[in-house]
């Protein structure tokens, strides 16, 4: 122990020997310390830590399969829902929800809160109960005894000040009367986040036996001892049986995922691309710091010699040099620590709502063992070649006054353009996943969205109340809030929509077209729909082919009328023209005559091609829900307030809410690949740095270590391009070794993030071109420097300093 003591302190007084080495030395690792904590932290939340429930092994969530249709996680049928929970033996639990926003009143201003409606039996299965008052019972499953809440922490603290007296207040939601009988503690975020009220999931009977709407998830716990493949084996069974008994399941089927996955979601590639990118990050860093210790490890040749003479075995020099290098390497993870914090911080802010469990991340024991570790390893990395090649040497050679050119100064020449090629390859595999990033995330944003977004205002209300109950009033109060808002300054033009494009919450028909034979269940034409006011098209910029838009005569008692998209009329209507073709949708008898044909709205993604869609007019088919969106002269925000004001004169009690712009809609839709690009683009970037100044320090050093040689070149008639060229020559084949390597390492890695691209090739030659030329331009740039210093060295000087 006292050694270790004394090699620590005299490690410390050498160290502070060199400020500008040791502060260069810890600012590198720190910012590969730091990346790599702050990355950590996200994996460790998001991948390893296990879910917040008691064995969350056996948790899965159910969905319905209509692969027809190219969908393995559908929505679930109230019917089918009941259907599995009692038939099914292999789940302890099942419970259904859906999530909902809610209009709570009667306390001032009217405010939106979403509320999921879920089974009783959710509370059990999940293994939580409230801190205060009770769950859900079984009774309260029954329509009519369901007007009760249970209250998240969050909404308790906010609402109530946390007050203990809140059971059995009343909340009024939607215009129906609800009593509190519980508070949920402050680690339950069941569906998500954003949820703060809870209410039974109740339905009538005309609900329970509905098998046609599709709109509960269905969450279950394994008993014990049973694995999910005896599960999908048993809810495949009873999904042929609903087959055989139903027409309307035929082609649905059904499969489970743990909900650890469902929770992590696609996010686990990406989240390990950018593992592996801070990995590289810290190794290049580590390659750094190696060749500044080598280059240290010159100037202490005599010291370590004369140690050596006095006794010192090359263990124990070892030992010393390996010390200093942990020195540095733990105070480099102290600052980059530090950088993780602000590093954590920035993560969150640049893509809040698409990390899953964001609200774990946070720097815990964890997370702090792996900052120590990663030091720790870092610090043997780096130090373990300097310390063995600096060791190892002769000690005659090394005590005569001009050892400095000895055999051991070409080996760590060697050594140090190993670690040199290492960075520049690392490098390259970095900054071409970053370019294919980059490319990916432009070819996307050049998708043609089918709308403009430019100056566009969006807003949702949800009309809740006993007289929104008929479609009358719901079509009355969105075509006056329409004419209302169309009237104000500065609005160019107002429309309505049930499903905003790239928004979500889009659902889907199975229809038939009249005079054609009648197409098997589940397994006919299926399209996209939307229910739209007059003026929505041009409002949106959605391109008109040919036909007319709706207009105010599109009514209830008026013939009914269908929009179609051209992708609908490519697929069902090939060679035909399709207007005035009357469909049927699945389960009605109605007809409905197609008066127009729009151009295809990517509306399930950016990335994801056009489905077919069906347009209906809200005055024919009246939701209770629809998103408001303006037109405007100049920047939409600025008429929010107005806007809103025109909501609310209109009726107090319906607030609109998701006030955004519609560019802030897209930009959203494309905020987990912007992410992506964000991160590993700086960290190429970072790579790039310590690429180039690792290959200029090794350049600059060996011109230093060969000043000698250089004169006595000159000295003989070698001319200042003679020189140049040597140098040059001499930097550039440690870049072109490194370019080559990184090219067939970069082939074979870049396959892995191939699902995260779009519309370009995992092995994209323009970007491997494009790439390995910069690299080689900054390598160039870093060569030249110290090589154009050896030009002009001259020869009279550098023979008289030998």
């Amino acid at each position: 122990m006292q050694t270790l003591w004394e090699d620590l302190r005299y490690g410390a007084r050498m160290l502070m020997k060199k400020p500008g080495f040791t502060l260069i030395a810890i600012v590198t690792l720190a910012l590969g310390i730091g990346a790599n904590t702050a990355i950590f932290s996200v994996v460790n939340a998001v991948l390893l830590r296990p879910l917040p429930f008691d064995e969350p092994e056996r948790l899965v969530k159910v969905w319905e399969t209509r692969y027809q249709l190219g969908r393995a996680r559908n929505v679930v049928s109230p019917a089918d829902f009941f259907d599995w929970r009692a038939r099914n033996k292999v789940f302890e639990h099942m419970a259904a929800y859906d999530v909902g926003d809610y209009s709570l009143t009667g306390g001032g201003e009217p405010e939106r809160l979403r509320v999921s409606r879920l089974s009783p039996d959710i509370f059990p299965l999940l293994r939580k109960q409230p801190i205060l008052g009770r769950a859900f019972t079984q009774e309260e499953e029954t329509n009519g005894k369901d007007l009760v809440v249970i209250l998240s922490h969050g909404f308790w603290s906010r609402g109530f000040g946390k007050d203990p007296a809140v059971l059995g207040k009343t909340l009024t939601l939607n215009g129906v009367n609800y009593a509190v009988v519980g508070v949920m503690p402050s680690d339950f975020r069941f569906p998500d986040t954003k949820v703060e009220l809870w209410a039974p999931y109740a339905p009538n009977t005309n609900e329970r036996a509905n098998r046609g709407g599709h709109y509960l998830e269905v969450l279950a716990r394994l008993k014990p001892g049973v694995t999910p493949e005896q599960a999908r084996a048993d809810m495949t069974s009873i999904a042929s049986a609903l087959e055989k008994q139903n027409q309307v399941n035929t082609g649905h089927g059904t499969n489970l995922f743990s909900l650890y996955e469902e929770t992590v979601g696609d996010v686990r590639r990406a989240l390990l691309v950018l593992l592996a990118a801070v990995g590289f990050v810290l190794l290049i860093a580590c390659a750094n710091v190696a060749n500044l210790s080598l280059a240290r490890g010159a100037t202490r040749q005599r010291e370590i010699a004369i140690r050596t003479a006095l006794g010192a075995t090359r263990r124990r020099v070892m030992r010393q040099l390996l010390t200093e290098s942990l020195l540095l390497s733990c105070a480099g993870g102290l600052l980059g620590l530090f950088l993780a914090l602000w590093g954590i911080d920035l993560l969150l802010a640049i893509n809040p709502d698409n990390i899953p469990r964001a609200e774990e991340i946070r720097p815990d024991y964890p997370v702090l063992a792996f900052t120590l570790g990663i030091s720790l390893i870092t610090g043997i990395i780096f130090g373990l070649a300097p310390a063995l090649q600096i060791s190892k040497q002769d000690l005659n050679e090394s005590l005569k006054e001009g050892g400095r050119g000895a055999a051991g100064s070409l080996r760590r020449n060697r050594l140090r353009g190993v670690f040199v090629v290492s960075e520049v390859a690392l490098s390259l595999v970095l900054l071409i996943g970053a370019g294919l990033m980059i490319r990916s995330f432009i070819r996307l944003n050049q998708v043609n969205l089918g709308f403009n977004p430019d100056n566009l205002l969006a807003a949702t209300v949800r009309l809740s109340g006993s007289k929104y109950r008929d479609g009358q009033p719901r079509a009355s109060f969105f075509e006056q809030v329409r004419h209302n808002i169309a009237a104000l300054p500065g609005v160019l033009s107002v429309g309505t929509v049930t499903g905003l494009p790239l928004a979500g919450g889009l659902g889907s028909r199975y229809f038939g077209v009249d005079g054609r034979p009648p197409q098997p269940p589940g397994q006919g034409y299926n399209a996209s729909i939307n229910v739209i006011s007059p003026d929505y098209f041009r409002t949106m910029g959605i391109q008109f082919l040919r036909g007319r838009d709706f207009s105010a005569r599109d009514v209830a008692g008026q013939p009914q009328v269908v929009i179609i998209n051209e992708e609908l009329a490519r697929r069902f209507f090939p060679n035909e023209d399709p207007l005035e073709k009357r469909i049927v949708l699945s389960g009605n008898s109605v007809l409905w005559t197609i008066i127009g044909v729009v151009g295809n709205v990517r509306n399930q993604g950016m990335e994801k091609e056009p489905r077919a869609e069906m347009f209906f007019p809200h005055g024919q088919s009246p939701f209770n829900f629809s998103t408001i969106v303006v037109r405007t002269k100049d920047d939409p925000l600025k008429l929010a307030a107005a806007v809103r004001n025109v909501a609310q004169a209109l009726d107090k009690d319906q607030p609109l809410y998701d006030i955004r712009t519609v560019e802030q809609v897209v930009s959203n839709a494309v905020v987990s690949q912007r992410f992506n690009v964000i991160l590993l683009g700086v960290f190429a970037a970072v790579a790039l740095i310590l690429a180039g100044v690792g290959l200029y320090g090794v350049i600059a050093y060996s011109v230093t270590q060969r000043t000698r040689e250089i004169g006595v070149r000159m000295a003989l008639g070698a001319q200042a391009g003679d020189v140049l060229r040597l140098a040059l020559g001499q930097g550039m084949s440690l870049a072109f070794a490194g370019v080559a390597l990184g090219l067939a390492a970069s082939f074979a890695l870049t396959r892995l993030m191939a699902k995260l691209l779009f519309g370009v090739s995992a092995t994209d030659p323009v970007t491997f071109a494009v790439i390995a030329l910069l690299l080689t331009a900054v390598a160039f740039v870093a060569c030249w420097i110290p090589a154009r210093r050896a030009a002009k060295v001259d020869p009279m000087m550098a023979l008289r300093c030998e």
